[in-house]
């Protein structure tokens, strides 16, 4: 099996692949926006008698982990005609995937799954999970006034005070994605899009919310603050709508502490898994992720199937790792037992922040004393994880 980089001469093929299997058309006009698109993204192939058969698509960004920028692996567009399904393609291009990714230096990987549990046998784990609110006309009840004010923008001119909210709300948590002028453009604002941005009586930006009114329905899908003032302010927006829509919507991290604050906390909301997400290079995680210190060092004996060059065990603790990995098939420092066993999903879980390693190691899945995995626990900073993107 011969996979391959695609390039530009077959990038109408892919978008054909594309369309197949995901199941939209695109019109004409746009095709060669999309042409240019793909030059951006690595696609990988397989291809039989010349035809493209399978793809998988490695896009170049990167997320914010404890106030760093990591690069990230972004996995897109994975399919196979229906006729040569089942014959280990996409296996072949997942692996080849983390491949190449450790060759570009990209630390980690995201991806969309079309399903969970495929993908956590190549060893992502869920990243981060949303909260969908709905909300009825009579729950839209103002709050006291926040001091500040709003002003509203569209996609031909929203401010830079968007992106600065964005990458101050980015520092809270692990995973979220760095977001360029282009991306913003692209891919999260569109044609119809109306921004909401709060402002302080310091005339600062704390807050924003991204929006669709449409049928009578108010649709919010990124709802970023900083502080409460700015929540509370922006809400009130949205309940100034009230003679305009019969629903609201908003999509939400798990972790916002909407609706905690409003008079009638009793709303619908429907809770999911979104992105997942998986460590590519251990060792050089282990060495960038800033790890509280003061504990003793722990030893991770780590299992990865499908990037094999992950497996060994790792010390790590008062600011310096060490790494005892099998080199020319004999390992050149026996590690001591001691220490957690674990596998590439349990580590991303706790790397992302999604789960702490008390959590799994309650429900099973670290092995090791308990006195170990509390060492762990004092060792990794408490941030969540959270994502609100897609590609």
């Amino acid at each position: 099996m011969d996979i391959k980089v695609l390039t530009e001469n077959y990038f109408l093929e892919s978008l054909k692949l594309s369309e197949y299997a995901f199941q939209y058309k695109i019109v004409e006009e746009r095709i060669p926006a999309r042409r240019d698109m793909l030059k951006k993204h690595k696609i990988l192939g397989i291809l039989e008698q010349e035809k493209l058969a399978a793809k998988l698509h490695i896009i170049p960004l990167a997320v914010n982990m404890n106030g760093e920028e990591w690069k990230m692996g972004g996995i897109a567009g994975v399919a196979t005609y229906p006729e040569y399904r089942r014959s280990g393609y996409v296996r072949s291009l997942m692996i080849e995937a983390l491949r190449q990714m450790l060759a570009d230096g990209q630390i980690v990987s995201l991806l969309h799954p079309f399903d969970f549990s495929f993908y956590r046998k190549y060893g992502w784990e869920i990243l981060s999970e949303y909260k969908k609110v709905s909300l009825e006309k009579k729950d839209l009840a103002l709050l006291p006034i926040s001091p500040g004010r709003i002003i509203r923008y569209s996609k031909e001119d929203f401010p830079q005070d968007i992106n600065h909210i964005y990458q101050m709300y980015c520092n809270q948590f692990n995973g979220m994605l760095v977001r360029s002028f282009d991306w913003w453009k692209d891919q999260v604002i569109d044609d119809n899009s109306q921004i909401a941005v709060y402002y302080n009586q310091a005339n600062e930006a704390k807050g924003y919310i991204l929006y669709h009114v449409k049928d009578r329905k108010m649709d919010v899908e990124e709802m970023v603050c900083l502080n409460q003032e700015a929540r509370v302010g922006l809400w009130n927006f949205i309940c100034q709508h009230d003679s305009m829509v019969e629903k609201v919507f908003l999509t939400l991290p798990i972790h916002d502490p909407f609706p905690y604050f409003i008079q009638q906390p009793k709303v619908s909301m429907e809770l999911q898994p979104y992105f997942m997400a998986r460590i590519v290079d251990v060792e050089e995680c282990l060495r960038k992720f800033e790890f509280n210190s003061e504990t003793e060092p722990v030893f991770l004996h780590l299992e990865d199937t499908f990037a094999p060059w992950n497996n060994g065990s790792y010390l790590i603790g008062h600011d310096q790792l060490k790494v005892f990995k099998e080199k020319n098939g004999s390992q050149c420092v026996q590690p001591p037992k001691r220490g957690i066993h674990l596998s590439i999903n349990d580590l991303s879980a706790i790397i992302f922040g999604y789960k702490r390693p008390l959590e799994l190691y309650q429900m099973g899945y670290l092995k090791g004393s308990e006195e170990e995995v509390q060492k762990l626990e004092r060792m990794v900073p408490h941030i969540k994880s959270s994502f609100y993107d897609f590609f």
